[in-house]
């Protein structure tokens, strides 16, 4: 049974935020943002954890990642919106990873770490035991306002996610992850074109506009070659 598209939550009458003495002005812009964002108001009265989760909806709607049965796994989870989605959506396990602290959600095993440790990949394969057929990554760094760095920098995350992904991918699996817009991707591209039957580029409709941010969906994992 096919499921209903989301819908894109409509704009209500913006909300005007004085500066508090206590509050800066970048700090008020934050929260005007925020009260005039109709998807941080959606997220709230849905039950996301964040305006994130409707980024995965859309990607799913379009891409049909998430089935039932499946083992995702989502890093760069907090604060749950993804997870969130896999598991309503019918993934029968999900293993969300993050370095801040994720409440606990029904259907998912949370691990609380740096990706980049040395140890984290062996500390993940032996959480997910059968391996995985979609893989998330939602990591981004702490931005620097310098767009070729910051660049650099998500891209550098997106190459470690496919490394593992690589690794614990069953063959017709998909990969998911978050690229800022720019031009040294090549080498992540060329990755992902080598290991999976189709590479796109996505910018959901819930990515604010403003925003660099795109995702690259590989779909069709070939597999492991038999030597690995």
């Amino acid at each position: 049974m096919s499921r209903p598209p989301v819908k894109s939550p409509s704009r209500s009458l913006s909300v005007f935020v004085k500066t508090a003495k206590s509050r800066s002005q970048a700090s008020s812009r934050w929260l005007a943002r925020q009260l005039n964002d109709p998807y941080v108001v959606a997220a709230k009265q849905q039950g996301w954890r964040s305006r994130a989760a409707f980024k995965l909806l859309e990607l799913d709607d379009k891409f049909k990642l998430i089935r039932k049965g499946i083992r995702v796994l989502d890093l760069g989870a907090a604060p749950g919106g993804w997870t969130q989605v896999a598991v309503k959506r019918g993934a029968a396990f999900v293993l969300a990873v993050d370095l801040l602290p994720i409440d606990p959600i029904h259907g998912a095993a949370i691990v609380q770490g740096d990706f980049a440790d040395p140890d984290m990949p062996v500390r993940l394969a032996a959480e997910l035991g059968g391996g995985a057929d979609l893989v998330l990554s939602d990591m981004a760094p702490n931005t620097t306002g310098h767009a070729s760095t910051d660049h650099i920098r998500i891209v550098a995350l997106a190459e470690m996610a496919l490394d593992f992904a690589i690794g614990v991918l069953s063959p017709g699996g998909a990969f998911i992850a978050k690229v800022f817009q720019g031009g040294s991707e090549k080498p992540l591209l060329d990755a992902l074109k080598q290991n999976f039957a189709s590479v796109r580029h996505a910018k959901p409709p819930s990515s604010r506009k403003e925003s660099s941010e795109l995702y690259v969906v590989a779909t069709g994992f070939k597999g492991r070659p038999s030597s690995v």
